[in-house]
């Protein structure tokens, strides 16, 4: 669990040295999309503590994937930061993928928006983002930024390629897909995380390998005649 916080730092660090105002990690980041246990780790609420630490060292945001442990039941969560470590939202997957999903998590059932940099936000995770009704009811809730750590794997590459492009613009809406990369537990991860514009033409976009992703909105109307931001928000994930 140490070895992932001290990722986030180094990812925090590299995103400040950018001048990034919000980082966005993949699904279940901590302690790894295949390592969740089903009880609540010892020492959890101080992993909680360290995180926003972090970011009120670095002074950059963070939406990250996470299990949270509530209710007696385990949510497959995605929970973002401000700069100064204060939580801005949490969101709770509501569309859990295969039978591993549903044998580990319960089913949120609420959409989540917040303000941050003069914009509203939404959260989606991942298998939510592939379905047209929730990112639809997030752009209805106002959202025009949507954030999604996600751990998608192979052979799925339509979902990175085709479905988050449509997603976006047929929602007119900017979507931060921050996916996993590499291999874990017999999973291939496709990689190919990628930031959409409201047009759905990529603001940036990576390979199947690690890295910052960095995408600044523009301004007024894009090439393609398609409403963009207002005002600029930097927006990165690994």
């Amino acid at each position: 669990m140490q070895e992932g916080v001290a990722t986030i730092e180094t990812a925090l660090s590299a995103a400040a040295e950018s001048g990034a105002d919000m980082l966005v990690l993949p699904e279940a980041f901590l302690p790894g999309y295949t390592a969740v246990p089903r009880e609540r780790p010892e020492a959890w609420d101080e992993i909680h503590d360290d995180i926003a630490n972090l970011c009120r060292r670095h002074n950059v945001g963070l939406t990250i994937g996470l299990p949270e442990y509530a209710e007696d039941r385990l949510f497959n969560t995605a929970l973002a930061l401000a700069q100064d470590g204060r939580r801005l939202a949490s969101y709770r997957k509501i569309q859990l993928f295969g039978p591993d999903e549903h044998a580990l998590y319960t089913s949120g059932n609420a959409y989540v928006t917040f303000e941050f940099k003069g914009k509203r936000f939404g959260l989606l995770i991942c298998y939510d983002a592939e379905f047209p009704e929730h990112v639809r009811n997030l752009a209805k809730l106002g959202a025009e930024v949507i954030l999604v750590p996600t751990a998608n794997m192979m052979p799925f590459v339509n979902v990175n390629k085709i479905l988050i492009p449509a997603r976006a613009a047929e929602n007119a809406v900017t979507i931060v897909y921050a996916n996993c990369c590499g291999a874990s537990a017999g999973l291939e991860y496709v990689g190919l995380s990628a930031i959409h514009g409201p047009d759905g033409y990529p603001l940036g976009a990576k390979g199947t390998g690690e890295g910052l992703l960095i995408a600044e909105l523009p301004n007024g109307w894009s090439e393609h005649g398609i409403p963009l931001s207002s005002q600029r928000d930097d927006l990165k994930h690994v």
